[in-house]
């Protein structure tokens, strides 16, 4: 166990929707990335590193709880409204760490619920980031496309005037009557939708849910990196003589995709690429602040992504038409919302100056693992029901063994689950389309076994099933003896 003066700083930085091949220390050529290029160069760059689930809300869930996130049904993509996922008073990473003697904060995207069912936006919320071990919270309360388009700091809604109170639905047939909407209203919008977000419009976008009121809270999509990071910046810069835990959690590059006006026009990539270099900027702020607070050699900065990439997400930002032959997902197959690695493997970066030997692991590691690890790291127990899927990898972590897991349970969308044993990744039968109709991502349905060999097919093009039925068999078989379990650690 590490005594108090001795605990590094934590920070996880967490980009949204980021592919494996979209920054330059993964091999991207045409999106520039220096300050995560140069983080690159003096951490430990992991090249089998893992989300666990190709969408948003089921990825964070995971991290905070340990928890794969079949074992909650409600961990899914969430509206803008919905109540809160991880039960207060649970054991997670973040009230494990403040039990370390932590100090710690959420900066950004949520999108794992707020209040009980009943959320009342215009008075103290209830069942936030703070009854699960946050210290501060300042968060959107789901994503960028989805209302309420407001800041919500700790418990209350930032800026509200009580005089406009917000009401929030879902009910695609209920709009508030007399406000406008994308779909009724195309010609006040900025940026067109191609599919699904066609409701509220806030600032000149249309998104999905209905919302009114609240219009002095509402944010500006040109201004939110700069928001966020000046509240990640001055956490950091309030804790920096004692221990904190900092989950600073990016809404880049994630739909819509609006950037800051120093930033637009960066790349010849059109927002998309703008705004993954808005996002690297932020990370060489973070690092910067660390270095002139001398919190540099003191202080573990991971950075990753919740889940592959998408381009068309459904605004029409020409993220498919200037593409041109930059890859994504690098040489992964699929993305976003797909049950292909380019769904969960991600970039995962992992810096501690003086301890860490900057280079590259192929460890297999994930986002589930935080939990088990950083409770080691700190000498922390866990409690019995505490993080059932996360193991102590610490060591992978750190550099010092080339050994992660054996296994590694993934999903596409909606519980549709993948099994990783050692080079080995088993896809079961699913229905469903081959590919997604408004995205044109691979979904990794197909009427039969899948089996693909890792170490030799990286881009998941020979299906081995039919060669191989005893590896199929007995990775079905490990597939279900983990759903059906109450614990696999």
């Amino acid at each position: 166990m590490l005594r108090d003066s001795q605990n590094p700083n934590i920070i996880i930085m967490y980009a949204d929707d980021l592919g494996f091949g979209d920054i330059g220390c993964y091999g991207s050529t045409h999106i520039p990335t220096p300050n995560l290029d140069n983080f690159a160069t003096e951490s430990l760059r992991f090249t089998e590193g893992y989300a666990t689930a190709a969408t948003c809300t089921p990825s964070r869930y995971s991290l905070l709880t340990g928890s794969y996130p079949c074992r909650n049904e409600r961990a899914r993509i969430l509206a803008g409204d919905a109540p809160m996922i991880i039960p207060p008073g649970s054991q997670t990473l973040s009230s494990m760490l403040k039990q370390a003697g932590y100090t710690t904060a959420v900066v950004g995207k949520w999108h794992l619920g707020l209040g009980d069912g009943n959320l009342c936006w215009n008075s103290k919320i209830t069942n936030t980031p703070l009854d699960i071990g946050f210290d501060d919270s300042f968060i959107m309360a789901a994503t960028n496309d989805r209302v309420p388009c407001v800041y919500v700091k700790d418990r209350k809604v930032v800026g509200l005037d009580a005089d406009d109170p917000i009401e929030v639905t879902y009910n695609r047939d209920k709009p508030f009557p007399g406000l406008p909407t994308g779909r009724k209203n195309p010609g006040l919008l900025k940026m067109k939708y191609s599919h699904g977000h066609d409701m509220s419009i806030v600032n000149g976008v249309s998104r999905i849910g209905y919302m009114k009121g609240g219009t002095a809270a509402l944010w500006k999509d040109e201004e939110m990196a700069e928001v966020f990071l000046k509240q990640a910046v001055s956490f950091v810069t309030k804790q920096k003589d004692q221990p904190f835990f900092l989950y600073y959690a990016f809404h880049q590059p994630h739909v819509p995709r609006i950037p800051g006006p120093r930033f637009a026009g960066a790349t010849e990539m059109g927002p998309r690429g703008d705004v993954i270099v808005e996002m690297d900027w932020c990370v060489g702020e973070i690092l910067n602040t660390l270095e002139q607070l001398n919190l540099k050699e003191n202080t573990i900065v991971i950075f990753s992504s919740d889940n592959g990439p998408v381009l068309d997400d459904g605004y029409k930002d020409r993220a498919v038409d200037l593409c041109g032959d930059h890859c994504p997902a690098g040489p992964l197959r699929g993305g976003k919302y797909s049950m292909f690695d380019g769904g969960t493997r991600v970039p995962f970066i992992l810096g501690w100056p003086g301890t860490v030997k900057p280079g590259e692991s192929e460890a297999l590691v994930s986002h589930v693992d935080f939990l088990a690890s950083f409770a080691s790291l700190t000498g922390m127990g866990l409690s019995p029901e505490a993080g059932p899927d996360s193991l102590n990898v610490l060591p992978a972590l750190l550099g010092q063994s080339r050994t992660g897991r054996k296994e590694l349970l993934t999903e596409g969308r909606q519980f549709k689950n993948v099994l990783r044993d050692d080079h080995y990744v088993f896809i079961p039968s699913n229905d469903g389309p081959p590919t997604q109709a408004n995205t044109g991502i691979e979904t990794g349905n197909l009427c039969q076994p899948q089996l693909y060999d890792l170490s030799v097919d990286i881009g998941q093009i020979r299906n081995l099933a039919s060669e191989d039925p005893d590896t199929v068999n007995r990775m079905s078989n490990r597939l279900l003896e983990i759903l059906e379990s109450d614990r696999t650690r």
